[in-house]
């Protein structure tokens, strides 16, 4: 895995822990690029490496897509990757960001007609808001701080899906606009060791919005545990990387992973 920072994300005892149920040799890497200018050579270093793939991570999923040698509908669609498949030397460029938190938001709630609102807009942050979009969201709102970014990520997700896409500006504490049925967090707020708190107006959350974090570690994130003291249904990072890993893990060895294999080494990983 590429990406600044990824010592707390727990996705390499995962990994290896289901590569050795399923009697691979194989051996997940996470590697700690810290600056933008390192990242071709870094990318190019999974093909001089003969890695077999790569996961990409904050912050470089956009700005990996020019380095890979080619990308799918999905990246082309979203504008960012977050991993890639070796094929006959060539490095491809895939997106299941958005499919991994819509397969965990369905096992809570549908998405069908709600209205999303989600907090950042980064690499992952994008992909979810179109695949939400494309499971049928009836309308998002991207709350950033930078204007830019707010806005045209949700141009992006008009013109994929059609759907009705806003950004209003993040000052200071969020106040949740009236209707919103899920709330997302999509930034990196909340990650262990710092815990940062999502500065939201929990007094605008009715009980019946469901609450997302993407999350990784700790599971139950500040956000998540202010989401469950009203009520909220909740829906944890966690949930998500296993959703994604077992299709990345598929891509990667041509094998289709039993989820309960993939959960049972999260939690692990975890140390639940």
């Amino acid at each position: 895995m590429l990406g600044h920072p990824v010592a707390e994300n727990p996705i390499d005892r995962m990994f290896d822990a289901v590569f050795a149920r399923y009697g691979l040799h194989w051996q997940f890497w996470k590697c700690d690029v810290d600056s933008a200018d390192k990242i071709a050579a870094a990318i190019a270093g999974v093909r001089a490496l003969g890695f077999s793939g790569a996961c990409i991570t904050v912050p470089y999923k956009v700005v990996s897509i020019p380095h890979l040698d080619e990308v799918d509908d999905d990246v082309r669609a979203i504008g960012a990757a977050n991993y890639m498949t070796v094929e006959d030397g060539r490095l491809v460029g895939h997106n299941n960001d958005g499919k991994g938190v819509v397969k965990a938001i369905k096992k809570v709630t549908p998405i069908q007609g709600k209205r999303v609102v989600m907090l950042g807009a980064g690499g992952a942050g994008r992909a979810m808001a179109v695949e939400l979009a494309w499971a049928g969201a009836s309308q998002l709102t991207l709350v950033t701080r930078r204007e830019e970014q707010g806005v045209e990520v949700a141009q992006t997700v008009t013109k994929a899906s059609g759907v009705p896409a806003e950004w209003l500006p993040w000052r200071g504490e969020v106040v949740v606009p009236p209707g919103t049925d899920i709330l997302m967090n999509a930034t990196h707020l909340g990650c262990a060791p710092a815990l940062e708190p999502v500065p939201v107006a929990w007094d605008s959350v009715p009980a019946a919005t469901t609450v997302v974090d993407v999350i990784t570690n700790p599971r139950i994130t500040p956000f998540l545990q202010a989401a469950r003291s009203k009520g909220c249904p909740i829906v944890d990072g966690v949930e998500m990387l296993v959703q994604l890993a077992m299709q990345i893990f598929q891509a990667w060895t041509g094998i289709e992973p039993d989820e309960t294999v993939f959960q049972r080494a999260v939690a692990q990983a975890l140390g639940e």
